[in-house]
């Protein structure tokens, strides 16, 4: 178990700005950053970090925290393993206490997939470089292909010995259990036999964007035609091939950097590269392109530059995933190699410098690479050119930009010497028809239930705040209780320390049974003040979450008279860190709109600035929805049960409390 002393240096040494910008592509936005959420595929950023308050938000999921919450959003990790990341970024020495066997059975599935895949890399890699047979087969391999000693080692290559089991015995006979071996794909069960996947194979580890260990690919060395060239681990719980992109972890500080992602289809492509100082270059590992796999290069840049080798049919085959990177409205470049060259042998015949040159003057726009390319297939054949043409406007129409659809209309028109009148007539029609699609599917979401409406997420959202657009119903009952909860911890959070003058009324009743009202003001802290109001009424939040804010706030001022907020937002509990985060962003986001809480009977003060009256309107209004749910329920007790004579005079003093309470809140019931 890390040790407290470990965790507080870990806290303090943490820039959730250098932690998130591993990951997400950010731009300065005053004094924050904005970037593409990584959680969501949107086109406009809503993805927001505060240096100043340590703290990220994500308004597109509602998704919030610090930078260990980010990584255990992002990639899974448990909150131990996020502070071990951290230390290892940071340098810092990571001291353990002892664990207790409650917390060695907390290591779930996924997390020993991940630990097997480690040992394999590790152990692959060892093999490799200091046994005679991984020096004579598998290092020379690599020798033979060009690759010095630095990139065998950035790359974590490695060898898997020639033999049935090799591998599996050495992690069993280290402890790793032979039921994550089978479910990683590493190891192969058969009734009571086991053998190695990757036996006599050298091995290409394939990283997540942080750097774990989420499968391989292995390469047979042998002439042997019934074996695939090259084999991949299984799909499983830590490795989706559609969803990773070969070598994104040693490239996406150079992609960011450079602002341009060069994509090739093998591992050796990419390894190449990287030795001719090209380094922002990932591999899409043989497989056809994916909108998620785009979507990693999109955190990163919005410009990808596809490198295509001198094979006329492969590149006929893969031109098809350029639609997808448009669709993303992404900037899509081309490099076509010379004929019987790939980047692998282009970069190894080539110096650095011929290299970076050739992809510099090479690189031309999709269009014009496209047109030529299918020109020549269409041989002056009219109805070739008019399929050419459509498939060619069918790739503009995913351009989201529409500004870009039409230069590229433009573009097209004068390289095809056809009008652009008939080429956006052409395009108006493939628009109409996708929003009539897409219509359909916003309409009719049992058409695919794996495709959400785009209202979706921001439904999402809205529904955490109690929100709908445009102050609507939804279809969902809203929880007033619950919004009135959280504006008392926003309250709490954003200014329980705040020394505020607040009135008091009293009331008098003299000899003749005339009432007079007295004011007094005095000061309170705005803790205090809401504290003592929920004392008095014995009030308990509704939602767990809340309650638990509540209580480590009252127990913090009690301890130390002020409220240290950078505890909640680096809380262990990732529910509590990511509501407290949420109130602090919401705060620095001057574009989001409120909602008409009014409109649905909700009164919730939206202007801050007159801190008595925002305490005074979220007790009031709290207490108006308690005292609401009581008179229900007493009217519904009766309801159902005929015996239960009605306390008319219990209703009344609840209607009477209710109606003052509407009083002093200046409504009007």
């Amino acid at each position: 178990m890390i040790s407290r002393s470990t965790i507080d240096r870990v806290f303090e040494s943490a820039r959730v700005e250098e932690v998130v910008g591993e990951f997400v592509q950010l731009k300065k936005a005053g004094s924050n950053f904005k970037g593409l959420s990584p959680f969501t595929d949107e086109k406009s950023p809503s993805f927001m970090v505060s240096p100043v308050k340590q703290i990220w938000k994500d308004f597109s999921t509602g998704k919030g925290g610090n930078a260990v919450s980010f990584l255990m959003e992002h990639e899974h990790y448990t909150y131990p393993e996020a502070l071990r990341w951290l230390a290892k970024k940071y340098n810092i020495e990571i001291e353990e206490t002892e664990q207790t066997n409650e917390e060695k059975a907390q290591m779930n599935e996924r997390e020993s997939m991940f630990l097997v895949s480690n040992f394999a890399k590790e152990y692959f890699h060892d093999v490799m470089l200091n046994t005679n047979k991984g020096k004579a087969i598998g290092l020379s391999y690599f020798k033979e292909r060009g690759f010095r000693e630095e990139t065998i080692k950035k790359f974590d290559l490695g060898y898997c010995i020639d033999e049935w089991d090799n591998f599996t015995k050495a992690a069993l006979a280290k402890g790793y259990d032979l039921k994550y071996l089978a479910s990683t794909g590493l190891t192969i069960v058969k009734e009571n036999k086991q053998f190695d996947r990757f036996k006599g194979r050298v091995m290409f580890p394939i990283h997540s964007m942080s750097g774990r260990v989420l499968g391989f690919g292995g390469r047979i060395l042998t002439a042997d035609k019934k074996a695939a060239k090259y084999l991949n681990s299984p799909e499983s719980d830590i490795y989706h091939k559609s969803k990773i992109l070969y070598g994104i972890y040693q490239a996406k500080k150079e992609i960011a950097k450079q602002d341009n992602c060069f994509l090739v289809e093998g591992y050796t492509d990419v390894i190449s590269f990287h030795q001719s100082r090209i380094e922002n270059v990932v591999a899409s590992s043989g497989t056809a392109l994916t909108s998620d796999q785009i979507r990693l290069i999109n955190r990163l840049t919005k410009n990808i530059t596809v490198l295509f080798d001198g094979d006329a049919a492969g590149i006929r085959a893969s031109i098809r995933g350029i639609d997808l990177i448009l669709e993303q409205g992404m900037n899509v470049k081309v490099v076509q190699f010379p004929d019987g060259e790939d980047p692998d042998s282009f970069a190894k015949a080539n110096s650095d410098a011929e290299l970076a040159a050739y992809l510099e003057n090479s690189a031309q726009d999709f269009i014009n690479f496209k047109v030529s390319l299918l020109l020549k297939d269409s041989d002056n054949d009219p109805i070739k050119k008019a399929g050419v043409i459509r498939d060619i406007v069918t790739s503009i129409s995913k351009i989201p930009d529409g500004i870009q659809r039409e230069v590229y209309v433009q573009e097209c028109a004068r390289i095809m010497d056809i009008s652009e009148r008939v080429l956006f007539s052409e395009l108006a029609q493939l628009l109409k028809k996708e929003t009539t699609k897409r219509t359909k599917i916003t309409q009719n979401p049992i058409i695919d239930p794996n495709q959400p409406p785009p209202e979706y997420f921001a439904e999402q959202e809205q529904a955490q705040m109690g929100l709908v657009k445009g102050g609507q119903t939804s279809s969902k009952k809203i929880d007033q209780l619950s919004i009135l909860e959280k504006e008392i911890i926003k309250l709490l959070v954003l200014y329980g320390n705040e020394e505020v003058e607040f009135t008091e009324e009293i009331s008098n009743v003299d000899e003749d049974g005339k009432e007079t009202i007295e004011t007094r003001k005095y000061q309170n802290k705005v803790s205090t003040e809401i504290y003592l109001h929920l004392q008095d009424d014995e009030i308990e939040f509704s939602n767990e979450v809340f309650q638990n804010i509540y209580i480590e706030i009252i127990h913090q001022l009690n301890q130390n008279d002020k409220l240290n907020i950078n505890d909640f937002v680096n809380h262990k509990d990732t529910d509590v860190a990511n509501i407290v985060t949420s109130i602090l962003m919401d705060k620095e986001n001057p574009n989001r709109q409120l909602s008409d809480w009014e409109g649905q009977n909700i009164f919730v003060t939206s202007d801050l600035e007159v801190l008595e009256k925002a305490v005074n309107d979220a007790v009031f209004n709290l207490r108006r929805i308690l005292i609401g749910e009581k008179i229900d329920e007493l009217m519904k007790e009766a309801t159902q049960d005929q015996a239960i004579a009605i306390d008319l005079e219990v209703i009344k003093n609840y209607t009477s409390l209710k109606m003052r309470l509407f009083e002093k809140l200046n409504r009007v019931v």
